[in-house]
């Protein structure tokens, strides 16, 4: 399968809500196609995405040309400064091994090295072992293992409840 073309995009694709099926965290999904079209392509977007297309003698066997996307975002490093954080990487099933993700990848680092940043930070799935086995082969590495962090997340009851609280109450 040929790659016909990986660009930036302003076009709003559905592929979101298959990673969430792959992953098997449907009922993890909070957002909308709403939400995902404000978030992403407004005048002030929250994230960029990256949309893989194959040429149309090529598409899915549903009939679809795009078949893989990269959502990333910019963030910051006290120790290491710009950042890019790539919180989706995602290839339909049937267009894996095939390069794809590598070049949505790669293409999410030009961007980013493009504003300076040093580093590109995601995090994988402990069961997904074929990911972690790809990531590794592009000369990503575990820092769970190596400096021992946990990632750690506050929901929005706990996000709501800190906004909301005394900042001098240490509970």
């Amino acid at each position: 399968t040929g790659l016909n073309h990986l660009t930036e995009t302003s076009q709003k694709p559905n592929l979101p809500w298959e990673l969430a099926e792959y992953e098997k965290v449907t009922d993890l999904v909070k957002i909308g196609q709403k939400d995902l079209e404000q978030d992403g392509f407004s005048n002030t977007p929250f994230f960029r995405g990256v949309i893989a297309e194959v040429p149309e003698d090529q598409k899915s066997k549903d009939g679809h040309v795009k078949v893989g996307y990269a959502l990333y975002f910019f963030s910051y490093s006290s120790w290491k400064g710009r950042c890019v954080y790539l919180e989706d990487l995602y290839v339909m099933p049937e267009f894996r091994g095939k390069g794809i993700g590598k070049a949505l990848m790669s293409k999410v680092a030009q961007l980013g090295l493009e504003v300076g940043c040093t580093q590109m930070n995601f995090i994988v799935l402990n069961w997904n072992k074929s990911s972690l086995e790809f990531y590794t082969r592009q000369g990503c590495i575990d820092i769970t293992e190596k400096l021992g962090y946990h990632w750690m997340s506050c929901g929005e009851n706990a996000l709501k409840k800190l906004a909301n609280s005394d900042p001098v109450d240490e509970s």
